[in-house]
Order: C-alpha cells, then structure tokens, then sequence
C-alpha cells in the first residue's frame, strides 16, 4: 500500500522583476547641449563686455603749451591711448604723421591732438632774428608768444620812450626754434642768440625794414592763447605800444637785460 504525502507548505518562488539594461551616455544628449551653450554665451558675453570697457584707441597728445602758427615737430607730440567712443574721428590717430604741419589754433601741454587745429591757417613764414642774449628771457621756449622790439639803445630795454627810440617790429608770433643759446660764463650779454619766429606772409620785408639793423629786445607772453597769428610790423601804425595792457592782447612778462 502506497503512502500518500501531504502537501508541502514551502510557498512557490514569485519570479523577481526584469532587470533594465543601463544605457551608455550620449554625447547628443539635450541636457549636454544646452549646457555646453550656456557656457559658451557666458564666455562670450563677459569677453564683450570687457573689450567693450577696454576700447581705447591711439592718439596724439602735445607734449607742451604751443601756440597758433607752431610748426608740428616730433618732440612735440606723443601717443596715447584713451577711450573716446564715438568722438575718436575728432583726434589725430597715431598712425597719422602731423610732423610739419602748422598749427591754427593755440594747444595746451597734454591736450589730445583735434583734426580742427591743423585746419589751414594763414600762409606764414619763418623769421630768424639776431638777438643779443642779455636781451632774450632765460625762460624762451619754442611754442611761445612774443613780443619783439627794435631799440634804439640797448640801455633802454622794452622801456616805451615818448621819441620813439623803441619800435614794436613783431607782435604775438610764435617761436620756431632758438639757437645759439649759451648758459654759464661762456654767455655774455653781448652773445647773439638766433630767435626763429613766425609771421605772416608778405610781412617779413616790413618786419626788417622796421627793424634796421636795430639791436632786438624780446618780450614773452605768459599764455600762449592769442587772437590768431599776428605777426606784422607795429610800425605800420606809426606807435610803439607797451606789451601789457588790452592792445598788446593780454598781460605778457617783459625781462630786461641779463647781467
């Protein structure tokens, strides 16, 4: 007789669920995208704005005071570099060579370089006049305004005499060049010093006429603004005016004889 067996009572194995296959990374993946091109818009957009604060462009600037009718030289200028925005077409660029040219208006030391004073100003030429150092300001320099008067005796200085010993040859004209300037004992009062100025063309046959081989005081205007480039014999009107005071167009520093 066969044994029948119960039952187990060991529960049946549920089957688990499937596992999902992990899938490899896409480098087309969206999210990837988006944040390589945030990146990207944030590097661009901060190098803009920098380059947009760093916009400088080169210019020429003066290197001191020169007044209307100065002759541009190299010593004369020096590069620079400022923002300008939209004004930057107003200035000489330092790619430019303004060497040579005639300056139409009066520049301060430091002044950027506009286009408008190189505009075209009278026609002038240059004037070398003999002066005797005793009778040339220690001070001069090229660029400034001047005064020049023909004396008739050196003792007078730019002292204005009812006879008209002294005559006003040369009004407000720039100084070119000076040349043969000597400092220490090797200078004498007597020492010819070579003053290069600037008049108009047409006037330096009346400046030398005026002159007429008279010794020359010189007189330094202490700005270099001025009403344009005079130049011209003060002789033609017949009166030797005094450097200061409304005719002679603005307070000047008259100097006597050195030593």
């Amino acid at each position: 007789m066969t044994a029948v067996r119960p039952p187990s009572s060991a529960p049946a194995e549920v089957p688990g669920p499937t596992p999902r296959r992990v899938r490899p990374p896409r480098w087309l993946d969206l999210r990837l995208v988006l944040g390589v091109l945030l990146v990207l818009a944030s590097v661009l957009l901060g190098a803009r704005i920098v380059s947009a604060a760093d916009a400088t462009v080169p210019v020429w600037a003066v290197t001191g005071d020169l007044a209307a009718g100065t002759e541009l030289s190299s010593e004369d200028l020096v590069a620079v570099d400022v923002r300008l925005d939209d004004t930057a077409a107003a200035y000489l660029s330092s790619g430019t060579r303004p060497e040579g040219r005639t300056l139409a208006r009066a520049v301060r030391s430091g002044e950027l370089l506009p286009r408008t004073a190189l505009e075209e100003a009278d026609a002038l030429v240059q004037l070398a006049l003999p002066v005797q150092s005793g009778y040339v300001p220690p001070g001069l320099e090229r660029g400034q305004l001047v005064d020049v008067y023909a004396v008739a005796d050196p003792a007078a200085g730019a002292t204005v005499v009812a006879d008209g010993s002294v005559t006003l040859v040369v009004r407000k004209a720039p100084v070119q060049a000076i040349a043969g300037r000597s400092e220490g004992v090797l200078s004498t009062p007597t020492t010819a010093v070579q003053v290069v100025v600037a008049v108009s063309d047409g006037d330096a046959d009346e400046v030398l006429a005026a002159i007429a081989g008279r010794p020359l005081v010189v007189v330094v205007h202490e700005s270099v603004d001025g009403d344009g480039v005079a130049g011209t014999a003060g002789s033609r009107s017949g009166d030797a005016s005094a450097p200061s005071g409304p005719a002679a167009g603005g307070t000047t520093s008259a100097r006597g004889p050195a030593g």
